[in-house]
């Protein structure tokens, strides 16, 4: 370990630990996503309370919707406390310059004391005070099983009081939920949108409404015309009791509804005529019992608009139904689909975050996975109306940031792939079927409505493209689809083909043409970053290709690999990492209008070269295309020792465990005494006149990619140390955890932190073949870790001792077919394997693998030395079996 380099002790980077519980200061920022994938969100804050309502198919932060939180009275005696249910607020108190924020309860009593522990998709609020005698402990969460879209896709936030007496005698609580109808109302601050000229805003209509198990608030708008994107409705419910509804206040000033909740009888007897209204639950809570309210607000407004791009029309911007549209026909659809199928939805919601958070990973490791999927829920991303999944970049405060499922970004993303694998399919299957053109250009970003006609007006992107015929070749392994794969092949093959128009026109395996990229520039001449992927994509389909039987395309992409990996390890490799070779003229073969693109950007000015290129600078993105070989199984691009060597350069000279005094002139995304992986650096001298323009920059998403990429190689202190210091810049008090921003809140870049998780648990798939394998490369001697694939996900688990070695492989979900179990061991091969599935004995053989590239810790985080590295074993079962839900199989060595 570099002590010199690394601020964090052993015990920091490789303890387990609990989950953060943020408190005081640090819950100023917190905004956790409650929603559904596509469905838009609602966010609950550090101290309880509702913020960014964001509804409405698109992104509105800082929107709340009016006289929406949760209170409770509770009556010991004769004596009556009001709450409202959230703890001291904390952030700014200035507000701008009149008040703090007052619309979510802010000037009534609160309670004292408040905590705030995230566990996606579980939020826990715990809430107490001194003069209160009841202790409240909140669950918000939404329904998150990995596999099942439909459920992981609801449009509703779920609210769980637990209300704890903790007083001597019984006590009467009443739980009242408020909120003001939304419907037909632009959300706050919505400047720059086409809702505005919709002038017809309807009439805001609130009523009360039951069913068997639900009883509560539906809002709608009447005289609003249906296609209008503020077109929709809204309930508020309460689950398994039987609440008193007033659908309207008689007036709806927090003085009011104060006086009716805290001291008056509820409800007020005066006529309503307001669009806010109030559920309350009461209930008696027994000396030392618990009683659990729970509340649903869902929502429902069907129509999506494209209210971007639309400057040059004056017709009405396109619009269509979002997915959700197709399943519930309004907002008490929704509640009434939710409340039907509570239990089962908590518990499969449960049951993933019980399998993700026994991992035995590093607390911050399992906060920076579980922390990035929650992006799945947020107005990022999008599903069509026939599903199909789509995604901006990350989101403005009120607007999609960057649109168009942009492939270089969602390039690094791989949470979807594994948890919604039909999704990440149904994204590619989007590129090559309505943003390709035929002789394989891509247009990296996907046109709205689908099946609108790209424009092919800008250039395409180098490492959006290869990385997407990377993608299906891990598309195929997480699925195991060959009838998939055979389908998707031909497309993927001219988009990988399309290289030799431009990029590799020489046909000598580098990519020497200019390269659109992901800095939002061009480089001119061979690189790395560049390069590695396209050889990975090389790689990639010769691997397709052997699966189709397109033997002449294999051979052909497995020698021009050959080619380019030995001209980059013998010309780009400087002794310490991968340089760039600039050619100024490397634009001259592309048709005029790019040459035109390209040329506008201008000269560097020190040097005889276009702009925006890093020449013998360090770029920490050098090997993305081998950061996929290593996850994907696809071996070494270049030579090992050269791979290791450059991350080390790239920790060495591009992460700093102190920023203090590093100058970056353009986005600071970290700063002062903060930790972070500069994109790039120049330790040899010859810094660009004009470098590319995000170098100076520290952007989440890579350094998930470069530290899951350095632990796979073995460098797991450095690895570590990189995701740890992206996690300490997020605890709530500078930002949220939950919001890893670039250009946007809640970038889909981040989504590489779910490689960090793949890293160190070694894991790898095979769905065709009935391979699965794990390799772990922490805490080895007792081990667990969470997987997912396309038919099932659960748990492995692994514990070595000085009699045998166990593992264990169970689905909590779905049914995985496995023919094949791969394990590593730090030792010579055992005697003696017996498997058992569900406790019966199975037929199976040990066969010897490969020698691992893992480095294998203790329990107490020793590190064995290289030549103990280990050795992959493959537990052969004579007739494949079938894990179902809940059934594990079990191997020992002994």
């Amino acid at each position: 370990m570099d002590s010199d380099r690394i601020p964090y002790s052993q015990r920091d980077l490789y303890d387990l630990g609990p989950q953060i519980t943020y408190s005081g200061r640090n819950l100023d920022e917190i905004a956790f996503p409650l929603g559904g994938i596509g469905t838009g969100m609602v966010s609950l804050g550090g101290w309880g309370q509702l913020r960014d309502f964001e509804i409405q198919n698109r992104p509105a932060k800082g929107n709340v919707v009016r006289n929406s939180f949760f209170a409770v009275r509770v009556r010991s005696g004769k004596k009556d406390i009001t709450r409202v249910l959230q703890g001291p607020i904390e952030g700014s108190f200035v507000g701008e310059g009149h008040s703090i924020t007052r619309f979510t309860g802010e000037g009534m009593p609160h309670f004292r004391n408040v905590s705030f522990r995230g566990e996606f998709p579980f939020a826990f609020v715990e809430m107490s005070d001194p003069k209160v005698p009841v202790k409240v402990a909140l669950e918000a969460w939404n329904p998150f099983v990995p596999l099942n879209e439909k459920d992981s896709g609801i449009p509703v936030a779920i609210f769980s009081y637990r209300l704890e007496n903790v007083s001597s005698r019984a006590v009467e609580a009443t739980v009242f939920a408020t909120t003001s109808n939304p419907v037909g109302v632009e959300p706050f601050g919505m400047t720059d949108g086409v809702f505005r000229k919709d002038k017809d805003h309807g009439d805001r209509v609130n009523s009360a409404r039951k069913a068997s198990s639900l009883s509560g608030l539906y809002m709608t708008c009447e005289g609003l015309d249906e296609t209008s994107p503020l077109s929709g409705s809204v309930a508020l419910a309460a689950i398994g009791h039987r609440p008193s509804v007033l659908p309207s206040w008689p007036e709806d000033h927090t003085d009011a509804l104060w006086r009716g909740m805290a001291y008056e009888p509820f409800p007020p007897k005066a006529k309503g005529r307001t669009i806010t209204g109030t559920l309350a639950v009461t209930v008696r809570i027994p000396a030392c019992k618990s009683v659990t309210v729970p509340f649903l607000y869902a929502w429902h407004f069907p129509n999506f608009q494209r209210y971007w791009g639309n400057k040059d029309c004056a017709c009405a911007p396109p619009s269509w139904k979002n997915w959700y549209a197709g399943v519930w026909c309004n907002a008490w659809n929704v509640a009434s689909y939710v409340a039907k199928n509570m239990k089962r939805l908590h518990d499969e919601t449960a049951a993933f975050h019980d399998a993700l958070f026994s991992s035995t990973l590093p607390a911050y490791v399992l906060d920076s996975v579980s922390a990035n999927i929650s992006i799945l829920k947020t107005p990022t991303c999008v599903k069509l109306t026939d599903g199909t999944f789509y995604g901006f970049e990350g989101c403005s405060n009120t607007s999609g940031s960057c649109e168009g499922s942009c492939t270089h970004v969602w390039n690094y993303a791989q949470a979807l792939a594994y948890l919604f694998p039909r999704l990440q399919r149904s994204q590619r299957e989007a590129d090559y079927n309505h943003a390709m053109r035929e002789d394989g250009f891509i247009q990296f970003r996907l046109p709205l409505p689908l099946g609108a006609k790209p424009d092919f007006d800008f250039n395409p992107a180098a490492d959006g493209q290869m990385g997407g015929v990377i993608q299906v070749w891990r598309d195929y392994l997480i699925s195991g689809d060959v009838k998939w794969l055979k389908g998707i092949w031909p497309k993927a093959k001219k988009a990988l083909e399309f290289a030799w128009k431009y990029w590799d026109a020489g046909r000598n395996g580098v990519m020497d043409g200019m390269q659109h990229n992901t800095y939002d520039i061009e480089f001119y001449g061979p690189n790395t970053m560049m390069g590695s992927l396209y050889l990975g994509a090389l790689r990639a389909a010769e691997e397709i290709a052997k699966v189709v039987g397109d033997i002449k395309a294999a051979d052909d992409y497995r020698k021009l690999f050959a080619k380019g990996s030995e001209w980059t390890d013998s010309v780009l490799f400087n002794g310490e990492y991968y340089e760039q070779k600039v050619y100024p003229e490397a634009h001259k073969a592309w048709p005029q209008r790019y040459r035109e693109l390209a040329e506008n950007a201008g000269r560097d000015g020190k040097f005889p070269w276009p702009r925006q290129q890093f020449g013998k600078g360090c770029i920490s993105d050098q090997l993305l295309g081998q950061w996929y070989a290593a996850m994907l199984g696809l071996g070494n691009l270049y030579k090992r020792h050269n791979i290791r060597k450059a991350l080390k350069s790239v920790f060495k000279y591009n992460w700093k465990a102190d920023l203090s005094d590093h100058p970056c002139t353009l986005r600071v995304y970290a700063v002062r005494d903060e930790a972070g992986l500069l994109i790039g650096s120049w330790p040899r001298g010859a810094r660009p006149g004009h470098p590319f323009m995000y170098a100076d920059e520290v952007w989440c998403g890579i350094e998930y990619q470069v530290a899951s990429h350095m632990i796979y190689e073995g460098l797991l202190d450095e690895g570590l140390a990189i995701v740890r210091g992206v996690r300490e810049r997020h605890r709530g008090d500078r930002r949220n955890p939950w919001d890893e921003f670039e250009c946007g809140h809640h970038y889909a870049r981040s989504m590489a932190s779910y490689a960090v998780l793949t890293a160190l648990s070694g894991f790898s798939y095979n769905g065709a073949e009935k391979r699965i394998g794990f390799a772990p490369r922490i805490h080895a001697d007792r081990f667990r870790s969470f997987w997912s694939v396309a038919s099932s996900w659960g748990n492995y688990s692994q514990h070595f001792t000085k009699r045998d070695k166990r593992f264990s492989l169970q689905a909590k979900y779905g049914t995985l077919e496995v023919g094949e179990l791969d394990v590593a061991l730090a030792e010579p091969l055992p005697a003696k394997c017996t498997v058992r599935l569900g406790g019966v004995r199975v037929k199976a053989k040990l066969v010897p693998g490969k020698k691992a590239q893992a480095v294998f810790r203790t329990e107490t985080g020793k590190t064995l030395p290289p030549k103990d590295n280990g050795r992959v074993l493959r537990v052969v079962i004579d007739k494949p079996v079938t894990l179902k839900h809940g059934t594990t199989l079990e191997v020992t060595l002994r």
